[in-house]
């Protein structure tokens, strides 16, 4: 199984928690996204992923580039330490969670977007930053409320195992704190990413940890 990966993407960063918490073995292949123009724009790459972007995965069964479905299909494959629940409700609020952040955050805040903003659209530094900061700010606060409200939220954004939800809220908590969003209105949010980083999956998977970091 080979994952191409970059050590700062959010969405590789989600995939790899996965393939730790299911202790799956892999080759990180690093493609790295702002060296040689992008190496993801290189043809070598986009002969595997036309969408020029990271994660793939690839395995005997195929190749696969979305980290949400890369994820169910692991789940799938590879239903040994489940990261769904087992009731149709709480499988659906796991996916919620994750889609928040997946459909309602990231994509605001991705390189092609930053890139576009600066490049096409003249932005500076500082307006990049707030572009950056209120689109986070701005997801988070539902997230908050949706965590607090629920009784699901346990240990964890759901029950006191870890599943789908915080492999996706743990890189974007990392972002967040990268561009120095204070946690403080979040107690929810910062309470699970607490509690995920330290456990050995998410530790392996963390940016600092992969052999492309810089």
């Amino acid at each position: 199984m080979k994952l191409h990966t970059y050590f700062r993407s959010s969405a590789a960063y989600r995939v790899r928690i996965a393939l730790n918490l299911k202790g799956l073995d892999y080759e990180a292949v690093p493609v790295h996204l702002v060296r040689d123009g992008g190496q993801q724009l290189q043809s070598a790459y986009l002969n595997i992923n036309p969408s020029a972007m990271v994660p793939t995965l690839q395995d005997e069964r195929g190749t696969l580039t979305q980290s949400m479905a890369i994820i169910e299909y692991l789940e799938e494959t590879h239903p040994d330490t489940p990261l769904l629940p087992p009731d149709p409700l709480g499988r659906a609020r796991v996916r919620e969670l994750a889609q928040m952040i997946a459909c309602d955050i990231h994509p605001l805040n991705n390189l092609r977007v930053i890139r576009y903003l600066v490049d096409e659209m003249g932005l500076d530094d500082a307006a990049k930053k707030t572009w950056l900061r209120h689109w986070i700010i701005d997801g988070f606060h539902s997230m908050e409320s949706h965590l607090a409200r629920h009784p699901g939220t346990g240990k964890f954004s759901h029950g006191d195992h870890p599943t789908m939800a915080d492999c996706f809220l743990v890189p974007q908590v990392f972002n967040a704190i990268r561009f120095e969003i204070d946690l403080t209105p979040y107690p929810n949010i910062a309470r699970i990413y607490t509690n995920c980083i330290h456990l050995p999956a998410f530790e392996k998977a963390a940016p600092g940890a992969q052999p492309d970091a810089e």
